[in-house]
């Protein structure tokens, strides 16, 4: 599978303005909505801090990943925001998040959702590239890095 397929350049913030987990989660988020689903952003958010009350999708590393399932989504939605200063999202090591790829799947995909947030996990776990994500100086670049990334995985 190939993360990519679900990842489209206009869904990719280089810059993150916000400094809070549900304003990152809004921001991220906004670049999703309304879509052919015609999904509401207040609605998304609020699945995507209910997971987060469950625990944190702060994974550690300077990442986080967070997710949450829609019942009217056809396919998986993936977003990519970059907080250069850092949000306090919780994180199991007690670090800053800079990094965080938003996935929203249909209720009904499990294996997908499951096999996509593995495949995010594997991609970041190389400390090199989270350092050239970091570097990256606009979105296109840092959506040609996961291509690149995702096409060697």
């Amino acid at each position: 599978m190939h993360i990519i397929e679900y990842l489209q350049p206009g869904c990719i913030i280089a810059d993150l303005v916000n400094t809070t987990k549900r304003g990152v989660l809004e921001e991220v988020a906004a670049t999703l909505v309304p879509g052919p689903e015609n999904l509401d952003l207040q609605t998304v958010v609020d699945i995507l801090m209910e997971r987060e009350r469950l625990g944190t999708t702060g994974i550690g590393d300077n990442v986080a990943f967070p997710h949450g399932k829609i019942e009217r989504l056809s396919t998986l939605k993936l977003a990519f925001g970059r907080s250069l200063q850092g949000v306090d999202f919780g994180a199991l090591d007690g670090k800053l998040s800079h990094l965080f790829f938003l996935l929203l799947a249909p209720a009904n995909a499990a294996g997908l959702h499951l096999k996509t947030l593995a495949k995010m996990s594997r991609m970041l776990m190389s400390q090199s590239f989270r350092e050239e994500l970091m570097a990256a100086v606009a979105s296109q670049e840092i959506y040609q890095l996961l291509a690149a990334k995702d096409a060697e995985l």
